[in-house]
This record gives C-alpha cells, structure tokens and sequence, in this order.
C-alpha cells in the first residue's frame, strides 16, 4: 500500500529559520542534515518519491469561482503549520508506514500526516503517449 507523508513545520520555526544569518543557518544545518541524510538511507527500498517544497511566499493557489479564474499568491489557507515537503512511501500496511514516519527528524518538532493514497488506474487510451 503507498502512504504520503506530509511533513509539516511549524511557522514559527520556518520563520526562526528565515531570521538566522548565513552563519548561523550553516551550523544549525550541518547539525541537521547527517539525521537527515541517515533518514534516507534507511528509509530509501520504501521511497517512491520525495520532495522539499519551496517556501510558501512562492505558491499559487488556483480557484475558478463563477466561470472566472483567480489566482491568488500564498499558500491555501492560513494556518500554524506549513507543509514542507513529502514522501510517498510504499508498505506493507500503516504500522510499518508510522515506523517510517516516527523516524523522520521533522516529527520532534512538526509532524508527520500519513495518508493512503487512492490509486485509480487512468483508462489507457488516456495515458499520454511516451515521447
């Protein structure tokens, strides 16, 4: 079964993170990366895909209300925490899918969503034709 992870952050550590100088991000990163980097040693036969996602200030939400098109800078809503990147594990069920997500170094200070993804096959004479 595939789960995404959402990995969320909270603003107000997005936003500490945006006020270090160059110097003190540098530190608290080369703290951070080697769990990281552990992380996805470990977790990478159940890893599909995975992604950072850019800062919020850089999204677009698309809204058609009334026959007309808005798009509207930020993310979709406001909130205290702020997607920040995910996973889309493959497991055998959600205990070994928690397992995976207990283990990611974002869970001690954000949190981890874990949700079974619904997969419904496109008819073929819809799948785009390899180039």
């Amino acid at each position: 079964m595939k789960y995404a992870a959402l990995l969320t952050n909270d603003a107000a550590d997005v936003e500490r993170w945006k006020s270090m100088s160059e110097d003190e991000a540098k530190a608290a990163r080369e703290l951070e990366m080697p769990k990281w980097n552990a992380l996805f040693a470990e977790i990478a036969p159940y890893v599909r895909f995975g992604a950072e996602l850019d800062e919020p200030s850089a999204a677009k939400t698309v809204r058609v209300r009334g026959g007309e098109v808005v798009v509207t800078d930020g993310p979709y809503a406001e909130t205290k925490e702020l997607i920040g990147g995910l996973f889309v594990f493959e497991c055998d069920d959600l205990d070994q899918a928690i397992v995976l997500a207990e283990k990611i170094p974002l869970v001690h200070r954000g949190s981890v969503e874990l949700r079974p993804l619904v997969e419904n096959p496109v008819p073929e004479e819809q799948v785009p034709a390899a180039s």
